[in-house]
């Protein structure tokens, strides 16, 4: 059997146990583009080592190609398409500091937003007025890229300024409020394609229709960052990313807070819930301490301390 057929079989296997596979198809999809139509048995150890550890991919995902890999392999093992698993075993490679979050400031904001129509001429599937007002929701709502890629426009409560959340990461459904100048923006993005659009369509598509994809999203905002300058400095490797305006929206809540002298260890796991994470362990992880928020925090220290001293 061809490799895509297998990994088809695999993937509709996976589905029937109730398991999601989202990240894991489009690895596998990848992959399967990445070896064109090579049959399953010709595939090398060398193959999978070059797509696992392609330029430009952190240890985390690399890490993510390989379970999906191993997991295919193995598939195709107990199928009887192969005598032997061709995946090689994983190593962390790269023992420099932690992955940091990029955090985007809102100059940089300006810019991309700026930079967008630019960045979606005929050649490419998505047109400026999409993309620009899927990085404003990205950013003004913190969403997830898969969860603002799946909202359907019945999905968004513009009277109430309301978004319904769906199919999350956790399997759960949360409904998070946005700001009034949000919602202006999706009522009026909404009126220009009504004539196109019902209640039960997606409410972001390519130009010809297409659901958008995360591939098409993606590639879209590297030209928009690029064409922004924006850039971490001394040739690093992880450049600033689309995820990235998710921790960005974290941050800036939270240095908002800060200034204006509200109780941020109340507020802090209501900000967990709005994000739709786990536990507070998951927002933590988002707010990266800038220098601007460790200033914040600083100045709530030195008024704690002042307030408590005694003369």
């Amino acid at each position: 059997m061809s490799t895509a057929s297998v990994i088809a079989d695999y993937i509709r296997h996976s589905r029937s146990l109730g398991m999601r596979f989202i990240s894991e198809e489009a690895i596998l999809c990848a992959f399967c583009r990445f070896v064109g139509k090579m049959p399953l048995r010709d595939i090398l150890p060398s193959m999978i080592t070059r797509f696992v550890n392609r330029e430009g991919t952190s240890d985390r995902t690399m890490a993510k190609k390989h379970s999906a890999l191993k997991g295919f392999f193995r598939y195709a093992l107990t199928r009887g398409h192969l005598a032997a698993s061709p995946v090689p075993s994983f190593e962390r490679t790269r023992r420099g500091s932690p992955f940091t979050p990029y955090i985007y400031s809102e100059a940089e904001l300006k810019r991309i937003l700026a930079a967008v129509p630019a960045a979606t001429g005929p050649r490419f599937g998505v047109d400026a007025d999409t993309l620009r007002t899927f990085v404003l929701l990205l950013y003004g709502a913190g969403l997830r890229r898969g969860e603002a890629r799946r909202l359907k426009v019945e999905d968004v409560d513009l009277h109430r300024s309301l978004l319904h959340i769906k199919e999350t990461k956790f399997f759960k459904t949360r409904i998070v409020p946005i700001s009034t100048s949000l919602s202006k923006v999706l009522k009026a993005f909404v009126a220009r394609r009504r004539c196109r659009y019902s209640s039960e369509d997606l409410l972001f598509r390519q130009k010809d229709g297409a659901p958008l994809t995360d591939a098409v999203v993606t590639e879209a905002f590297r030209r928009v960052r690029t064409l922004a300058g924006i850039k971490r400095g001394g040739g690093a490797r992880y450049q600033p990313r689309l995820h990235d305006l998710r921790h960005s929206f974290a941050v800036h809540r939270v240095t908002s807070w800060y200034r204006s002298g509200a109780d941020v260890n109340d507020l802090l796991p209501k900000l967990a819930t709005y994000l739709g994470h786990k536990n507070l362990s998951g927002t933590q992880r988002y707010l990266t301490m800038t220098g601007e928020l460790l200033a914040e925090a600083g100045r709530r220290f030195e008024v704690f301390v002042q307030g408590g001293r005694r003369d």
